[in-house]
């Protein structure tokens, strides 16, 4: 079965005077246009292709790289809005089309916005929808705490800042666990902070607990070792919003780092700040 919006890997079975069409094991065949046919190709050589429908609707292949996935989420720019919808850049020579029903706030031309990209039921057409939420769920959850996992900034709330977790479900990164500038549309590693009763996902960008100590231990000596005299301006008596800033972690974090670093006497703790043991 050919998958419209995603990557196929097909076979050249024929040519044409528009360029050569490919076949997958079902015999479901599928145009790739001129503009796309490789310089030397084979009959039934096998090439994967991006399958969508193109202006006039027809089930077309390419080998351009769009900026989203049938079932994925991404950041887009939108290029036009008219009296149906806008029109969003996703790399395609057609635009990804965002009905206004789907639309989260009112876009505008040159705005950037978070979308989920789908198949429509109706009209068999890739769609966006900047209402992400729809489309993630937590009633049945892939992940456990301290699971590493992978995330999108989706958008902010008055807790935090809230983020796709997995491609799948929802979670929030709470504002006191925000140690570095983060925009929507970021892709960042996090972990599972914790798992709450309803399923709702507190996540952190950093390890947790004992877990957390070991690395950034590692970051501060990094930090250390980068300096040309082994000379860091930060202590436990030191500003949080300094250690921040410099080294995006909290104070809490950093007390427990320079600890380890302390106790395994690779640092001395000094009145003005840390200093590698030669």
């Amino acid at each position: 079965m050919i998958r419209i919006g995603d990557y196929n890997t097909l076979e050249i079975i024929r040519e044409s005077e528009q360029g050569i069409y490919l076949s997958d094991d079902e015999d479901n065949q599928v145009l790739l246009p001129n503009r796309y046919v490789p310089e030397a190709f084979k009959i039934w050589e096998k090439l994967e292709v991006f399958v969508y429908l193109d202006n006039e609707e027809r089930l077309v292949a390419v080998t351009d790289e769009p900026y989203i996935l049938r079932g994925d989420f991404a950041l887009l720019r939108c290029n036009q809005v008219t009296d149906h919808g806008a029109f969003l850049d996703w790399g395609m020579v057609k635009e990804l089309f965002c009905p206004f029903q789907e639309q989260a706030f009112k876009m505008k031309a040159g705005g950037w916005y978070l979308v989920h990209c789908y198949l429509d039921d109706v009209t068999k057409r890739l769609v966006a929808s900047s209402k992400t939420n729809r489309f993630l769920d937590n009633k049945e959850l892939t992940v456990q705490q301290f699971d590493e996992v992978d995330l999108i900034v989706s958008h902010p709330s008055d807790l935090g800042m809230n983020v796709i977790v997995n491609n799948e479900h929802l979670g929030l990164i709470f504002t006191e666990d925000i140690f570095k500038d983060v925009s929507v549309g970021d892709r960042l590693k996090g972990f599972v902070k914790k798992v709450r009763e309803d399923n709702k996902l507190d996540i952190v960008l950093g390890k947790i607990g004992y877990r957390k100590i070991e690395p950034n231990a590692d970051l501060v000596m990094e930090y250390l070792g980068d300096t040309n005299d082994g000379f860091l301006a930060l202590n436990d008596k030191s500003n949080p919003d300094d250690i921040k800033n410099v080294l995006q972690m909290s104070k809490k974090t950093f007390k427990k780092a320079i600890g380890t670093l302390y106790k395994q006497r690779l640092i001395t703790i000094e009145s003005d700040g840390i200093r590698l043991i030669d």
